[in-house]
């Protein structure tokens, strides 16, 4: 799938959100793939996920967006503008309404905590609110869950956000691709999230695809 270029030069931008669960490296990996291609990428970072991304990485993110950016176009090799990062409650970003939100948008991790809130319209920060906006514009939304084991609560908030036309896509790694390493297991979980999403990649073949997976 080819996405139509705006005036940057990039891709039709698609909206990353790091949420506290543990997985932060699913979401870190995401932002560097869709970099690769040539997607502007809107990119929001909960506190709590700060938190996560200190525990489970080797990586201290700047908290003020501005900062924030910077951090992550010298981390993922981006051309200048391509990344962009929101504060919490700024709420003349564009992904806080329907009329700028971006085409698309992952949560990804989502912690049990942002799904609930996302089910429910929550919309107490920024990152609720451009779930909320995804959902009632009918643009696409994926979650990616990372909890185990499910409660009924949990369950009853994916089965309702999958009615509202959301993807709950877990963080759940196959094997059947016979993985080396950590990095392999995080790539299976981005490659279904791009597919989701219609971008080519080259992080793994697709079933029955016999090409070899990242050159």
């Amino acid at each position: 799938m080819t996405a139509e270029r705006d005036a940057t030069g990039f891709g039709a931008p698609v909206t990353v959100a790091l949420t506290g669960a543990s997985g932060a490296q699913y979401g870190l990996r995401l932002i560097e793939a869709l970099v690769v291609a040539n997607r502007e990428v809107w990119v929001m970072i909960s506190k709590a996920a700060h938190l996560v991304i200190a525990t489970e990485t080797e990586s201290e993110l700047p908290a003020r967006p501005e900062r924030l950016a910077e951090a992550l176009i010298e981390r993922c090799g981006a051309a200048p503008g391509q990344i962009r990062c929101f504060g919490r409650e700024d709420w003349m970003a564009p992904v806080a309404s329907g009329s700028g939100a971006s085409s698309a948008m992952v949560i990804c991790p989502c912690s049990t905590g942002t799904l609930s809130a996302v089910a429910c319209g929550a919309s107490n920060n920024l990152i609720e609110r451009a779930a909320d906006v995804a959902l009632k514009e009918r643009r696409q939304l994926i979650l990616v869950p990372r909890e185990t084991p499910l409660s009924a609560i949990h369950l009853e908030h994916m089965l309702s956000l999958t009615r509202q036309g959301a993807v709950v896509l877990p963080a759940a790694p196959g094997f059947y691709h016979r993985p080396s390493s950590v990095e392999d297991l995080i790539d299976f979980i981005v490659a279904r999230i791009l597919n989701q999403l219609g971008i080519e990649h080259r992080l793994m073949p697709r079933w029955g695809d016999s090409a070899s997976p990242k050159a």
